[in-house]
Formats: structure tokens, C-alpha cells, sequence
């Protein structure tokens, strides 16, 4: 029983040693000093011309949005379908918060707070470079952080393509409509008012962004600011539905009444 019971006190220090030998094996720990350089660090100094794996960079324009000139440039991705739907998910899951689904300022974070942003819709936005917008989600702007870290460069740049997607769908010419696009927009804008254009500038604070320009009038190469028709864009949660002309309910309010949420909230589609 004696030396089961001074086993039993032994075994547990045993253990520890080789444990604590596991804790501190023979490895230099990270700026530890060592003898076997003559600088007397262990951490060695990385070779010139050295860059992490990923970050190579070797087209300027692709990674910065600036290019050799210091200008920036434009979009050097192909735009296709699929980089579009990609910006648009990317876009709906980092952007719409502050800039809502149709890129006006009035997204749900602003409503309740935010710095709200300006109109991707005001002309000094639409005339605005593609590397500028790029620089500005890889920077930072003002109130907005950076999205380097949450945000791939190819996102970054798909994203900048579904901005001018967007901008393009509120001010679109009907006569570079296709036929069967033309017709939808031409019916379900019939009898619009067409208010005052909007100068160029940031919205003012409590203000509406404009609408989308496809004239109701269909003459070929003429603007309005019509509200763009469901047909003709994705729904965005953030504005507000148009009464219907029967005097029934605003389409989308029964829905949003009806799931328990308040009509115009933002939600997953």
C-alpha cells in the first residue's frame, strides 16, 4: 500500500516534467536573443524585394485603381453578367447598409443614425472615375472604413461595376433600351409626373435621391425622373412603395404588415 501511495504522489510530477518539456522545447521563441548571429537576433531580416504571398501587385491599376500615369483608371476587369451578380451580392452585403439597394443614401443604418452618404445618383458621382470609387472601398472615406481586409480586390472592382450598373438604371436613354425593355418601361411610366432634375451635389439632409431617368414621354434620347419600374430593377426595401392608382394599398405593404416588420424596413430578399 506504501508504494502505491508514493506512486500515486509521484506520477503526477512526473507527468509535469515531461509536460513542461513539450511547453519549452528547443525552438527560438519570436525576437529572441540569439548567440548564433552576430547581430544577436534570432529573427532574421527578410531579403530586399521581399512581399507577402498574394499581395505581388505587379498590375498597378488592378490593385490600386491608379495606373502608371497617377490617374486613376477604369474598371480593368471584362464586365460581364457574372461579374455584375457577383457585385450586386457583394454590394447587398457590405454597401446597401449605409447606401440602400438602389445606391440613393437612405439605407437602414442612416435611418437610424449614420453619417448618410451622397447619392451614387448625383452627377459628380456619375461622372467620377472607377479607380476613385475602387480607392475609396480599399481607403476609406470620411465616416466610411476600410473594406480592404473584408472585401477581395476582384470584389472590390465587381462591386465598382454594379455601381455603374446602377447609376445606368436610373439614368438610362429609352431609346438604348432593348424593344421589349422599352415597352415595359413606356407602359408602366405612362402618366408620371416628371419633377424637376436634381443639380449635382450631396442630398440634402431628410432629402430624396432622384429617381430613375427613363422618360415617360418615349421620345428616343430624352430624360426624365420618373421612378424606374419594378420591371426594370430589383426591389429595393429601402424605398418606399408607390401607392397604387385604384386606391388599393401600396404593393408590398401587406407583406411587410402582414410578416409583423414596418413597411420599407430592409431585409434579406
Amino acid at each position: 500500500m506504501r508504494r502505491l501511495a508514493a506512486a500515486a504522489v509521484l506520477l503526477p510530477l512526473v507527468l509535469a516534467g515531461c509536460r513542461q518539456g513539450m511547453f519549452d522545447d528547443a525552438k527560438y521563441e519570436p525576437y529572441e536573443a540569439s548567440t548564433l548571429f552576430p547581430d544577436g537576433s534570432s529573427a532574421r531580416p527578410l531579403p530586399a524585394g521581399t512581399v507577402a504571398r498574394g499581395q505581388l501587385g505587379e498590375d498597378r491599376a488592378l490593385a490600386t485603381g491608379v495606373g502608371e500615369d497617377g490617374r486613376f483608371a477604369a474598371n480593368p476587369l471584362p464586365i460581364t453578367r457574372e461579374l455584375l451578380v457577383r457585385g450586386r451580392q457583394r454590394f447587398d452585403v457590405f454597401c446597401a447598409p449605409c447606401h440602400d439597394r438602389v445606391g440613393t443614401g437612405n439605407g437602414m443604418i442612416v435611418r437610424r443614425g449614420y453619417t448618410r452618404p451622397p447619392s451614387f445618383h448625383d452627377e459628380r458621382l456619375r461622372l467620377i472615375e472607377d479607380g476613385h470609387l475602387f480607392d475609396v472601398i480599399t481607403r476609406g472615406y470620411g465616416q466610411m472604413p476600410s473594406y480592404a481586409s473584408q472585401v477581395p480586390r476582384d470584389d472590390r472592382w465587381a462591386i465598382v461595376a454594379y455601381v455603374r450598373a446602377l447609376q445606368l438604371s436610373q439614368d438610362a436613354e429609352l431609346a438604348a433600351l432593348p424593344a421589349e425593355v422599352r415597352r415595359v418601361a413606356e407602359r408602366a411610366l405612362a402618366g408620371h409626373p416628371r419633377p424637376p432634375r436634381r443639380a449635382a451635389g450631396p442630398p440634402e439632409a431628410g432629402g430624396t435621391a432622384p429617381g430613375g431617368t427613363v422618360p415617360s414621354g418615349g421620345e428616343p434620347g430624352a430624360r426624365a425622373s420618373a421612378p424606374v419600374p419594378d420591371a426594370l430593377h430589383p426591389s429595393d426595401p429601402a424605398t418606399p412603395p408607390a401607392p397604387a392608382e385604384n386606391g388599393e394599398a401600396p404593393r408590398g405593404a401587406e407583406d411587410a404588415a402582414g410578416a409583423g416588420a414596418e413597411p420599407g424596413a430592409e431585409g434579406p430578399r
